[in-house]
């Protein structure tokens, strides 16, 4: 259990899906990390894991990630999709992306196995913009976000199989982010047991990107 107050940001039923170290963080944080569970109906992720897990199949597990920061995984980039997926696909950008944003071409695809975890890290401002947006498949985590300067400054996010996950500005930047790895995976009080999670990641165009431009290697978002 990281901290040693927990507060919601929202209340719905259930447990709520967002906890912090304070009201002030909650409240400086609430439009830059947001969750929406229920964003994917169990048809829809189901779609979407189908379409991905033949070509996930093709590729090992690693354990050492170019920057350290992933470990048990797989992932590839995915600019090809179904009909049924595109359509899910333009609900993220719809939902996430403000209508001046442009999106990278490639969709970060991101398999961590039941052990798998990532290390918490600042994204790159080379690798993806102001905004990610990530749907979660399969097994709930807890993605957790340390303010950089001040790490007494937390926030605790609940993904659902099925939600959806945006990340925003501050929130990329000025905070760290990590899944963490199954012994480490509580949400306040509550036990939150990691099997295999797809994760599928959509991404603003970094500043001075240019669209059509070659993708430098994605970010471990």
């Amino acid at each position: 259990m990281y901290g040693g107050m927990w507060l919601a940001l929202r209340t719905l039923s259930g447990p709520g899906w967002v906890r912090g170290s304070s009201p002030a963080v909650l409240k400086r944080l609430r439009d830059s990390a947001v969750v929406q569970p229920g964003f994917l109906s169990a048809e829809e992720e189901e779609t979407l894991s189908r379409e991905l897990e033949p070509e996930l199949r093709r590729r090992r597990y690693e354990f050492d990630h170019w920057d350290s920061a992933i470990h048990g995984f797989r992932e590839t980039e995915k600019s090809r999709w179904s009909e049924a997926s595109r359509t899910i696909l333009r609900r993220v950008q719809e939902t996430a992306f403000g209508p001046g944003q442009t999106l990278l071409p490639s969709v970060h695809v991101l398999d961590l196995e039941p052990r798998g975890y990532i290390k918490p890290h600042v994204d790159s401002i080379k690798f993806c913009g102001a905004t990610i947006a990530g749907l979660s498949l399969l097994s709930p985590s807890v993605m957790r976000l340390v303010h950089a300067q001040e790490p007494g400054e937390w926030l605790e996010l609940l993904l659902e199989p099925g939600s959806l996950y945006i990340l925003r500005d501050s929130a990329r930047y000025d905070y760290s982010h990590e899944i963490l790895r199954d012994e480490e995976s509580f949400f306040g009080e509550r036990r939150v047991p990691r099997g295999r999670r797809i994760s599928v990641i959509c991404r603003s165009l970094p500043k001075g990107m240019r669209p059509g431009e070659p993708a430098l290697p994605p970010s471990a978002c």
